[in-house]
């Protein structure tokens, strides 16, 4: 006997998936759209990073950097990647009503609630960074 037959092992159907699969329904292109900005906001990382070890290196390299990110192409670059991690982080706020619960006694606080206190927080770092970075 074939040792690799077994009686009534049925075969499976797999159905073949086309990879834009995705596309056909709008609220799934929305959440890849979404999942694909996480690569611009690994990019806004990285150069974080490339930038504070520019600085680490001194005045030299970090004037190197400087120039670097004063070409108008790069420039515009950069313009188009803060929109998109712009999209990213407001889309990302938006699902966190959906995915935090807080209880206060036996009531829910209201995602409402939850929605702009996020966004106040979100406020209110970007204006300490802002005062950090340019009236300090």
């Amino acid at each position: 006997m074939n040792p690799k037959y077994r009686p009534y092992y049925p075969r499976w159907h797999r159905k073949l998936v086309p990879i834009f699969w995705w596309l056909r329904k709008r609220s799934y292109a929305a959440f890849m759209c979404r999942e694909l900005t996480s690569i611009f906001v690994a990019y806004s990382a990285i150069m974080l990073v490339l930038l504070v070890l520019a600085m680490d290196r001194g005045d030299a390299a970090y004037g190197q950097m400087m120039d670097f990110l004063a070409i108008p192409v790069v420039v515009v670059a950069h313009v188009i990647v803060l929109l998109i991690v712009l999209f990213h982080t407001i889309t990302w706020l938006n699902l966190a009503p959906m995915a935090i619960v807080v209880k206060l006694g036996d009531r829910k606080v209201p995602p409402a609630a939850i929605l702009i206190g996020h966004y106040a927080a979100w406020l209110v770092s970007t204006v300490v960074v802002a005062w950090l970075l340019l009236w300090r």
